[in-house]
């Protein structure tokens, strides 16, 4: 009866459809080749069958007993190899787009796993991985044979008897329906597999057919059939097992056999013993349900299951099964290295550059499926040490901050005030609140009520991801309260960046504070003026002196007189005559507005870019005062000619990118070009060391930090602090590297209340931690020491800075920078002279150690990470 009825309505719909489908295509031809043409071709075509009939029917006694019952069976049978043909003609061509395409022959010869790209360090070391689908293919020699037998056993029992598609299987699964039962499977590993690789059921392979119920199933399984089929025509029975094993999810977001067992047991597929290879073929039955580290109760379950189906199948004897279903389940679940969240900021510059470089040249590049091998600058220990001091120091800084604001909110005006309705703006801006915003119609209180509603989430916290119970407002209260950081470190001589951390937890904060971000630089931004000043047409030198007095400049604007009165960070001025590297030091602003109106402020715009900074800058008075938002990439960058004999090295994150293979398809170079006088550029790393040499500097905390200042160790930077403490920096180099911080809220209304956040005791820490590991490292190649002395004579006076004492009331300008951007005074940083613990270090250049050239460190340190580059892969990664 059942039959009868599933008969009746197949009848129905395939009539039905029929019709449908013939009308439709009728008309498509119509379109197509003119309404005469294909009736003309059709009755062509009917005289042609009609006479076939004919003369086949001349071949039988029309008056026989059994002439009806041969012609039925003829049509019968004529009529399903028709239907076959042109069914299989449809599908495989995709007749008028009516059932979507199938994979092509290339497609078929080469297979496209979805590959997970990797990065490896300037060490060696993976660091990341980049991928839609976690995997790592292998050949079927670097896998268990109990995988194999695993597989077999449970997926597909007659897999070496059918040929891509298992009638017997396929017909038991038929029946169980039609007797109204619910038994599922028939699939053969290579239909499986067909449906992994090449996924027919993808928008893009969708056939007009897909719109019709019921029929799309059927497309999608005959696909799944025909490609089977094709993939047991070309490949083996043993590489379509080793294919299968290597495009699976086993769960845990593991794809492929060689990701799955390093994740679950940390070995290779070839090492995997039955039990093991038992839970991983079971937990394709349900990657959740039966995942051993969720579920380890429902995975030995099942795992107990695999093994019987094994000995069933005589791969396993009775005693062996008994004896690893009494196994207890023993995972060594591998801690992946490679997902740190504080590598996720460079790893999503590295997605950015790869991908201009294949815009560039023309090319298909997939970095998350095309299994590409990055290799980048970054050093895995020196990065290790970037992520260890920041989050150690922002963490004691958040405390501090913290008890600063107590139950008050950070979040104010230039006059202290808070900004009313602050988080009530914010709140609009996320995701969640433009969807509640279009499911109520823009309805405020429904939308308010339910960004008010507490719902359990995970929080960012410095002792780890916190559960708790809290309102999406209460989330961004909380989470806007949070100092944000960020720190690069890069080589000034061959431009390779060994350390980038972008921000304090990228799951939670993924905004790049290194790149992306741009902020007020305040005094950070002095050096390019002092530039501007020694290398420029004013030709000064670090010995000339400014005095430090009141400035006051005027102008027209709207037929209006404005003036502008800015101030020194201590609100006072010494008047006294200082030099240029004492002016520097301290960070004195009225020294830096008169030197800006001397040199003009076009002059410091042009030396920003040449020095690399790509910012938009403003041509006005105030420029040299770090007024113009820039980059902490930018700035880093811009330090690196004072070291590097005035030469600009492009910042550089990847030097070599190989395919899956292992064909290398690009190699990079350093982009370097002489962008000031090496003189210039001595005579600035001179004035730069003033910062930390000289009484009253505001980087003299750096001496907290004893590892870099070792064996004469010698160090040049700049502190930097904006309006209100809303940013604080740092910009320091040594002889080998260039390193800068940056420190502040999220927006700049958000800052500290005290001195705290001033660069020299927010940011300077941060770098000062970084050089103090790298340094104290002996497995690095860095050691601590003086300048090298400049491959050229030097014209200006510069020694001449120390025939006199410094004025002692200039002492008191050891403040940091000063940002204005109105007529107000700014409060600025005062650094704390009592945790200096190391008197100061005058080392004069007559008096130093012999050392190289720079050109000649330069060089060598260029053949060193050349040859670093040539050396053949880790054969351990």
């Amino acid at each position: 009866m059942k039959l009868k009825l599933f008969y009746e309505r197949l009848n129905t719909f395939i009539v039905t459809n029929t019709l449908f489908m013939k009308n439709g295509i009728l008309h498509i031809l119509y379109r197509i080749f003119g309404r005469e043409k294909v009736e003309n071709s059709i009755r062509e075509t009917s005289e042609f069958i009609n006479n076939g009939k004919s003369r086949f029917k001349s071949n039988f006694d029309q008056s026989g007993r059994y002439y009806q019952s041969i012609i039925r069976v003829y049509k019968v049978a004529f009529g399903s190899l028709s239907f076959v043909v042109i069914y299989y003609f449809v599908i495989q061509t995709n007749f008028l787009w009516l059932t979507g395409s199938m994979p092509s022959i290339d497609d078929l010869q080469n297979p496209k796993l979805s590959v997970a790209s990797t990065i490896v360090s300037m060490d060696g070391e993976i660091i990341g991985n980049f991928y839609a689908e976690n995997r790592i293919p292998v050949d079927s020699s670097e896998i268990s044979p109990w995988m194999f037998k695993a597989l077999i056993a449970t997926e597909d029992a007659r897999f070496n008897e059918h040929s891509g598609i298992d009638l017997r299987s396929l017909g038991g699964v038929v029946l169980g329906i039609l007797k109204g039962g619910d038994r599922g499977g028939g699939s053969t590993i290579s239909q499986q597999l067909a449906k992994n690789l090449y996924n027919t059921r993808r928008k893009e392979m969708r056939g007009l057919f897909y719109h019709i119920p019921g029929v799309k199933t059927i497309i999608y399984k005959s696909k799944e059939w025909f490609t089977a089929v094709s993939l047991e025509r070309r490949y083996t029975k043993g590489e379509i097992a080793t294919m299968y094993l290597n495009t699976v999810d086993f769960g845990s977001n593991t794809f492929g056999i060689k990701t799955a067992a390093r994740k679950y047991f940390n070995k290779e597929p070839i090492d995997l013993q039955p039990d093991e290879a038992a839970i991983l073929v079971g937990t394709l039955k349900a990657t959740t349900f039966y995942n051993p580290i969720r579920n380890p109760e429902n995975a030995v379950r099942r795992r107990n299951t695999v093994l019987q189906l094994m000995q069933t199948h005589e791969y396993l004897t009775e005693a062996e099964k008994e004896k690893f279903k009494n196994l207890p389940l023993k995972l060594n679940v591998a801690e992946d290295k490679t997902e740190g969240s504080n590598e996720n900021y460079f790893k999503s510059e590295i997605v950015k550059l790869v991908n201009e470089w294949a815009k560039s040249e023309d090319m298909d590049v997939d970095v998350y499926r095309d299994g590409l091998r990055i290799y980048t600058t970054i050093d895995a220990r020196m990065q290790d040490y970037a992520v260890a001091g920041l989050n150690k120091h922002m963490e004691m800084l958040q405390k501090q901050f913290n008890s600063e604001w107590g139950k008050e909110n950070p979040w104010r005006y230039q006059n202290g005030e808070e900004i009313g309705g602050y988080i009530d703006t914010v709140a609009k801006r996320t995701t969640y609140y433009k969807k509640l915003a279009d499911k109520y119609d823009n309805n405020t209180d429904s939308v308010k009520k339910y960004m008010n509603v507490p719902m359990k989430m995970k929080v960012f916290s410095y002792k780890g991801t916190q559960n708790v119970l809290m309102s999406h407002m209460d989330s961004i209260r909380y989470y806007k309260k949070f100092l944000q950081s960020g720190m690069v470190a890069m080589d000034p001589y061959n431009g390779f960046i060994k350390a980038w951390v972008g921000g304090i937890d990228f799951e939670h904060f993924q905004y790049d504070h290194v790149k992306q971000a741009r902020r007020q630089p305040g005094s950070t931004f002095k050096p390019i003026l002092y530039t501007a000043a020694i290398d420029g047409s004013s030709d000064m030198s670090p010995c000339d002196k400014i005095r430090d007095e009141p400035v006051k400049t005027s102008w027209i604007e709207n037929g209006e007189e404005k003036t502008w009165e800015p101030r020194n960070a201590n609100g006072s001025f010494s008047y006294a005559n200082m030099t240029l590297r004492s002016a520097l030091a301290r960070s004195v602003n009225s020294v830096a507005v008169q030197l800006t109106l001397k040199v003009g402020s076009q002059a410091v715009v042009d030396y920003a870019k040449k020095l690399g900074i790509t910012s938009p800058l403003e041509s006005v008075g105030s420029i040299g005062l770090g007024t113009s938002d820039a980059s902490l990439y930018e700035l880093v960058a811009a330090y690196a000619p004072f070291v590097n004999e005035g030469r600009y090295t492009k910042p550089m994150l990847i030097y070599k990118i190989e395919d899956k293979n292992g064909k290398v398809l690009v190699e990079f170079e350093s982009e370097t070009r002489q962008v000031i006088r090496p003189e210039s550029a001595f005579l600035m790393q001179f004035m730069l060391r003033g910062n930390v040499e000289e009484a009253g500097g505001t980087g003299r905390r750096m001496f907290n930090y004893g590892s870099v200042f070792k064996n004469n160790g010698q160090l040049g930077g700049k502190t930097g602090t904006t309006s209100n403490n809303s940013d604080a920096w740092y910009i320091g180099f040594t002889k080998d590297l260039v390193c800068g911080s940056w420190v502040g809220g999220d927006d700049r209304s958000i800052h500290f209340r005290s001195s705290m956040g001033e660069g020299s005791k927010s940011a300077l820490p941060i770098v000062g931690l970084f050089l103090d590991k790298v340094y104290s490292d002996k497995q690095l190649t860095y050691r601590s020491g003086p300048f090298l002395k400049p491959t050229e004579k030097i014209e200006k006076d510069y020694m001449g800075c120390f025939s006199s004492p410094s004025p002692l009331d200039s002492a008191a300008m050891s403040k940091d920078s000063l940002m204005i951007n109105s007529v107000d005074s700014v409060r600025l940083s005062i650094p704390d002279t009592n945790s200096i613990r190391n008197a100061i270090r005058e080392t004069f250049d007559s008096k130093r150690p012999k050392a190289d050239s720079i050109g000649d460190f330069r060089r060598r340190k260029v053949e060193v990470e050349t040859e670093k580059k040539k050396q053949p892969p880790n054969p351990n990664l």
